[in-house]
């Protein structure tokens, strides 16, 4: 039996989460750059948020001690409010899991994710599903929000 283990991601663990990322994003699209200068520039820069940031967090799942899988969070402060509103929200990123090793490994890195939300007093937790990830965010209770407006910049010339 495989044991998995969910834990939150250290510094430590850059490489193997810069290379869960190429794994996840690059099978989406077509790279723009190598993986090799890829790599070297995401894991600096996740080495970096790892380390001293309030905003980003990151857990990783591992069986047998090889990285799975992992999913990020941003924390977002909001404009303080007088009214009884919490004051973050949390923009959910990079659920992945290798397809090996899927089977409840995404459901426990999302579970963990919410969870430290909750402890954080977050307010709402916003994410671009795909449709493959949709129905897990469905079961957790994630709605479709037709309040919010979304403009991607990139299409302005």
């Amino acid at each position: 039996m495989v044991v998995t283990t969910i834990r939150a991601a250290t510094a430590a663990d850059a490489g193997a989460l810069a290379n869960l990322r190429w794994e996840f994003r690059s099978g989406k699209n077509a790279p723009i750059e190598t993986r090799e200068a890829f790599l070297a520039r995401c894991e600096s820069w996740m080495r970096t948020e790892l380390t001293s940031s309030a905003s980003w967090r990151a857990w990783l799942a591992e069986q047998d001690g090889a990285a799975v899988g992992q999913v990020w969070v941003h924390l977002i402060q909001k404009v303080p409010n007088p009214a009884a509103e919490r004051e973050r929200h949390m923009y959910l990123s990079n659920l992945y899991v290798r397809p090996e090793a899927r089977g409840g490994v995404g459901t426990r890195l999302l579970e963990a994710a919410l969870e430290w939300a909750v402890s954080q007093h977050v307010d709402r937790v916003v994410l671009w599903p795909t449709d493959r990830s949709r129905p897990l965010y469905l079961r957790h209770g994630f709605t479709a929000d037709v309040d919010l407006l979304e403009l991607e910049l990139e299409t302005r010339g």
